[in-house]
């Protein structure tokens, strides 16, 4: 049952159509490398195609009718957007569901000192991360810094050909005779993930501290030379001061845009990936629907990659929350109905495969692979070993996928995560699929998946989108 390299089939024009969409998504992941980022944009993006908030509908005591167009913020960090159907929600949603998190490395709140007249940030790396890897590259700097009158800064340095960029430095090969003598989870620890920051200090003034303030003790601005001067900059160009990174939310990422890859120019090279490469087909799908027949819904969430845990997590009540205000402005409310929404309802848990790499294909079993150019890529279930914490999608549910998807003209393959006893990895669908709806990981296949820089193919981006806009519109 090999199924078709997806290029294949394209007309000149869909080829076009294929780079086109492509191009949007490569220039949104450029821009957008943080979970707060992408929720910025995509309300933006939301606002200009009709859709209101949910909070000023609550306080305006609006009705809403089919075809309406709402979105709910959670946090700055994760999202709902909703177009209301011509039956009642009860009867159940068509979900888009996918996570806007990515492995990184988190500053801590206590992070800046110096050492041998080098000044450094100390990080916590988030998520699944090959240490290793995040060491002799150009990182960048995003987040946000909250002042104590809970005013915002906003944090992107290392972007623009302007700015600097920052690093994490590697033991010399002359020197390493011990270091590679050890495995590679061990090649180097997260404490030792100290980000490059200064080096040089400036003249101190008479037992002053650069930014100008008295040193009670004299030796102290000759000792803290360098990171006094990293507090000056971050004083005179951010307004930020060192107790400010107790409430701040800074992320070390790969600097730099996402590109194009390989001489064709069919794919793409690119931080975060996972699970953006989902998230941004998922809410363009949404854009492309008029008024459809079941609630169509795109759910964008934080912290899968640490669980799904906290406040912008799926494990949280927001989106709950969010179906049972949407119930009451479109009908009378009751708590049934929010339960049978929910039982009722269809998903598709929008999250990337591994795919098959020639260069690791032990880690495989081929035929059961995600391949690259095979279009939108189905997995009955995730999990380790023995499918543990997996929810295992029923075979009526994928057989009427295998329709919608045959009808629509899409791309599409199945696929596992490796290997038995490879490893394994899990999603959001175990989450929803405790109310009882019907759920399947669905999703892109990655390359070098949750390394600083992930690989796609722009028909695998493409075939998603056209698959995500046939289930809202079909199944």
């Amino acid at each position: 049952m090999e199924r078709k390299n997806a290029w294949k089939k394209y007309s000149d024009d869909e080829r076009t159509n294929v780079f086109e969409f492509a191009e949007g998504y490569r220039q949104f992941i450029t821009k957008c490398k943080t979970e707060r980022e992408c929720t910025k944009e995509f309300v933006k993006k939301a606002e200009e195609n009709g859709f209101k908030e949910l909070g000023e509908l609550i306080q305006n005591g609006k009705k809403l009718k089919a075809g309406d167009r709402v979105y709910a913020e959670n946090m700055g960090k994760a999202m709902a957007l909703f177009i209301v159907g011509s039956k009642p929600i009860e009867e159940g949603m068509n979900i888009l569901g996918a996570h806007i998190d990515s492995p990184r490395l988190d500053i801590k709140q206590n992070p800046l000192y110096e050492d041998s007249d080098i000044a450094y940030l100390d990080t916590h790396y988030y998520g699944g991360v090959k240490k290793y890897q995040w060491v002799t590259m150009p990182l960048a700097l995003h987040g946000v810094i909250i002042k104590k009158d809970l005013s915002c800064i906003e944090i992107s340095i290392g972007e623009k050909d302007d700015e600097p960029v920052f690093c994490i430095t590697d033991l010399l090969p002359h020197l390493a005779a011990d270091q590679m003598e050890k495995k590679a989870n061990k090649f180097i620890n997260g404490e030792d993930l100290n980000v490059l920051i200064g080096n040089m200090p400036k003249p101190e003034d008479g037992g002053k501290s650069v930014d100008g303030t008295l040193v009670e003790d004299e030796d102290k601005a000759t000792k803290d030379a360098v990171k006094n001067n990293i507090l000056a900059i971050l004083k005179d160009q951010l307004g930020m001061d060192e107790e400010d990174f107790l409430s701040a939310e800074l992320e070390v990422v790969p600097a730099g845009p996402a590109r194009d890859c390989g001489f064709d120019r069919s794919m793409i090279m690119g931080y975060g990936q996972d699970d953006r490469v989902c998230a941004y087909p998922s809410f363009m799908a949404m854009l492309d629907i008029d008024v459809p027949e079941n609630t169509s819904v795109c759910l964008l969430v934080d912290k899968e990659e640490i669980g799904s845990v906290g406040a912008t997590g799926m494990h949280s009540k927001f989106f709950e929350n969010c179906v049972a205000e949407m119930i009451n402005l479109t009908n009378d409310y009751s708590e049934l109905k929010v339960r049978r929404a929910m039982t009722n309802s269809m998903m598709l848990s929008s999250d990337v495969s591994a795919a098959f790499d020639p260069n690791f294909a032990s880690a495989f079993e081929k035929k059961n692979a995600a391949q690259f150019g095979r279009g939108l890529v189905f997995n009955k279930f995730t999990g380790a070993r023995g499918k543990s914490g997996s929810n295992d999608a029923n075979p009526e549910y994928i057989a009427l996928l295998r329709d919608v998807m045959d009808k629509n003209n899409v791309a599409f393959q199945t696929a596992e995560l490796g290997k038995v006893d490879q490893g394994g990895g899990g999603t959001i669908a175990y989450i929803l699929a405790n109310y009882g709806m019907k759920v399947i990981d669905s999703g892109v296949a990655v390359l070098s998946m949750h390394a600083p820089w992930e690989i796609t193919s722009k028909a695998d981006i493409f075939e998603a989108y056209k698959g995500y806009v046939a289930f809202l519109k079909d199944a």
